[in-house]
């Protein structure tokens, strides 16, 4: 079975979160960059999916593009509101560009979920230290 773009862009960022980790940031952020560029590609072929747009807000943010980030994100919770990954995310970058209120409005329509993204987001908000 051959692997897709979207397979290849979420091995590259598997790996960038771990270089990250380790805090080394040249070695994540090339990562990144390699995963944006599989992705972009991901969603020109198959246009309209979530999790590919999830995973564009991802890499975007990561590398320091907050606003296009933000686009990415906002087109995928078009496509589905309660999407866990991108209210967790979305609710992050809120968080770092000071848009406190926002972040919670994300931590709502996360409530309730009994997953992890609300857990993650829920410790952001609160300021505790993350994996972000």
């Amino acid at each position: 079975k051959t692997r897709t773009q979207y397979d290849m862009a979420l091995s590259h960022i598997k790996a960038a979160k771990k270089f990250e980790a380790n805090d080394k940031l040249d070695k994540a952020k090339k990562r990144y960059e390699k995963a944006q560029k599989l992705l972009i590609q991901s969603n020109k072929k198959f246009p309209n999916k979530a999790d590919t747009l999830n995973h564009l807000g991802f890499t975007t943010r990561k590398l320091g593009d907050f606003e296009n980030g933000e686009k990415y994100y906002l087109q995928g919770l078009a496509i589905n509101p309660n999407h866990k990954g991108i209210n967790e995310y979305l609710g992050e970058l809120y968080v770092v560009t000071k848009r406190h209120n926002l972040a919670v409005e994300r931590l709502e329509v996360l409530k309730g979920c009994n997953c992890k993204e609300y857990e993650q987001l829920k410790a952001v908000i609160a300021g505790e230290p993350s994996k972000y």
